[in-house]
């Protein structure tokens, strides 16, 4: 016999509730209230992590973990869940096999869309879109890939892969100095013998900095820059970053705005991903040929 008991009720759902409460304006106010809170929380972050060498440094790990999101997004990731690993919102966990566990709240980041303005021209809006991490999710189902683990000699060979530039070892180099870029050719020089982890900070700092001369968007320190996207690489790519030292970043971005904070933060993100891009080709290349290999 078949149940309709669920049928005996015509109150309304979640949604319309909602769309009751709300008239088309309120519903809006609301939105940008939103945003207002979420925007401002992103400048309130910029100016800590700027102010500080070691949340600058926390911002730089989350940065190098989530390379696709803008420097805002990393920013709001780093306000509200640094630890995050992995990030999908609540349908995406669903499509893989998990669900997110009750009472966990959401990551605030900003998602653009395209709009028409009143004028007709087309125009950039952000909403507020909800995400959760790995942690926060009943993941039992939920298939994940391993990890890549790349030998050092092709890491090495995808950093230089492309470059738009000639890049030539060296026996020696004034100082201690691992890598040096010739201002009139644009030659990268490496000094030989070096471990493989110095030999990739220092060529990823150099072409980091050939990546930030060619933006259009000038920054305050472009050797400060360089250095923060090569840390950046080196993070993603799990090469040793203890060398690596943030002491200067307060004096760097002493009297800056937070608009002015992001666009450095957003200048670092496009010069570590332009290169991460390149490389990432270059691996999927060899992944591919590998396995063509061992199919034979």
């Amino acid at each position: 016999m078949n149940n309709y008991d669920d049928l005996l009720s015509n109150a309304p759902t979640e949604g319309q509730q909602q769309s009751s409460q709300f008239s088309k304006e309120d519903y809006a106010a609301k939105k940008k209230t939103e945003r207002d809170e979420v925007f401002a929380l992103s400048d309130s972050t910029a100016l800590e992590a700027a102010g500080d060498s070691g949340r600058f440094q926390q911002y730089l790990d989350v940065q190098s973990r989530f390379d696709r999101y803008s420097a805002v997004n990393a920013l709001l990731i780093l306000a509200q869940k640094p630890e995050a690993t992995r990030l999908g919102d609540f349908d995406n966990w669903k499509e893989k096999g998990g669900f997110v566990k009750p009472g966990q709240t959401g990551i605030s980041i900003l998602e653009p869309h395209e709009y028409t303005k009143e004028d007709g021209t087309p125009g950039i809006g952000y909403n507020i879109k909800k995400v959760f991490d790995i942690s926060q999710v009943d993941d039992r189902k939920v298939k994940t890939a391993p990890l890549p683990d790349y030998d050092n000699r092709l890491l090495l060979k995808a950093l230089i892969h492309k470059a738009p530039m000639k890049i030539s070892g060296v026996e020696s180099l004034s100082g201690d100095l691992g890598a040096y870029t010739d201002p009139q050719t644009g030659e990268i020089f490496v000094r030989k013998g070096m471990e493989f982890a110095d030999t990739f900070r220092s060529v990823a700092q150099e072409l980091s900095y050939a990546e930030v001369e060619r933006n259009e968007n000038n920054t305050a320190d472009p050797e400060f820059t360089a250095y923060c996207a090569a840390y950046i690489l080196c993070k993603k790519y799990n090469v040793d970053t203890q060398g690596f030292k943030f002491a200067s970043a307060p004096s760097m971005f002493r009297g800056f705005e937070p608009q002015q904070i992001k666009q450095e933060l957003s200048s670092i993100r496009e010069a570590a991903d332009n290169i991460a891009g390149r490389m990432a080709k270059q691996l999927d290349a060899a992944q591919k040929a590998a396995r063509k290999q061992e199919a034979r």
